[in-house]
């Protein structure tokens, strides 16, 4: 079983109880190429539920749908959500670092999968060491949070825009990779410094994969715009099996989120509790919430049936 994919945000528990209604996020609800899925309680919510609001963009934006989402609600900038300033000194910018394998191809740049460098938190602080002075020497901090996601810190990230992970995971990274100095130079050095770098050597003798790049994501500086409150419920699962296309592992996610979430939310709008529910694919997010009067609800549910099969093509 591989490693989690590193999320980029750290969400409160969703299912606390709280004030705030409570909000379901589906990413990667719908994907090209995805098999169908049953989802009988799904389509039971849907029919209680009015569409709020629509997010749209390219397939190719920076930031997915589902990021969109959470920094919305969370009173980030969901154009270019500053996720690694969370927790972090407010006085210098921020980027999450996150270790990989650059696949160069004839005309492209692939992201392997970073959770198949079976990487160790003794790894990533060893690699750690490695870079950190030639970083330091632009101005840059080196911190090691997890093995696969590390935070940057200093003046040099102001400005920075940063594609997220999601974006590029086994695809052509090279239309993202940094344009501005000092990273790509960085990039470059880091690719020279590790080539046949002792530390590389010996991941491969054990049969591992090199690591020979890396890649920022969640650049910026925390600014917080109002929010509201909220108990955000974001089902991973989905996540980690659509980026991988394990598909199986895809339906067998849904099957959770319909015990799960999914069957606690349609009890919660049942028992006349508000509730927003996201549904995210690849550039569109559905947003939609419990229709504000029983008429109205009752009305949409005779004229204006709504199930995820008649949905999922809109995402």
């Amino acid at each position: 079983m591989p490693a989690d994919l590193p999320l980029p945000f750290v969400l409160p528990d969703g299912d606390a109880p709280g004030r705030a209604a409570p909000h379901l996020i589906l990413p990667y609800a719908a994907v090209d190429g995805a098999p169908a899925v049953a989802t009988p309680r799904l389509d039971a919510l849907l029919a209680l539920l009015a569409e709020d609001r629509r997010d749209g963009a390219e397939y190719d934006f920076p930031i997915p749908p589902h990021e969109r989402a959470v920094a919305q609600m969370l009173g980030l900038n969901p154009q270019a959500p500053a996720w690694a300033a969370l927790g972090a000194a407010a006085s210098v910018p921020h980027a999450w670092l996150t270790p990989c394998h650059l696949h160069a191809g004839a005309d492209q740049v692939r992201l392997d999968d970073p959770a198949q460098l079976h990487w160790t938190l003794a790894d990533a602080q060893a690699l750690c060491a490695i870079l950190a002075p030639w970083w330091a020497e632009d101005g840059l901090a080196l911190e090691v949070l997890t093995p696969l996601l590390w935070r940057v810190s200093g003046a040099p990230l102001a400005g920075l825009a940063t594609a997220s992970l999601d974006r590029v995971l086994l695809r052509d990274a090279s239309p993202w990779l940094p344009q501005t100095q000092p990273f790509q130079r960085l990039h470059s050095e880091a690719q020279m410094l590790l080539y046949n770098h002792p530390f590389n050597d010996a991941r491969e003798a054990r049969g591992l994969p090199p690591v020979n790049g890396f890649w920022l994501h969640g650049a910026g500086l925390l600014e917080r715009t109002q929010a509201a409150p909220a108990r955000i419920t974001f089902v991973d699962s989905l996540r980690q099996s659509a980026l991988r296309q394990d598909w199986a592992a895809w339906q067998a996610a849904w099957q959770q989120a319909e015990a799960g979430p999914i069957a606690r939310l349609l009890a919660h709008v049942q028992a006349g509790g508000q509730a927003t529910l996201v549904l995210c694919g690849e550039a569109q997010a559905l947003h939609l919430k419990r229709a504000r009067s029983a008429l109205l609800q009752r009305f949409q549910g005779l004229f204006n049936k709504k199930t995820f099969n008649n949905l999922r093509n809109q995402l």
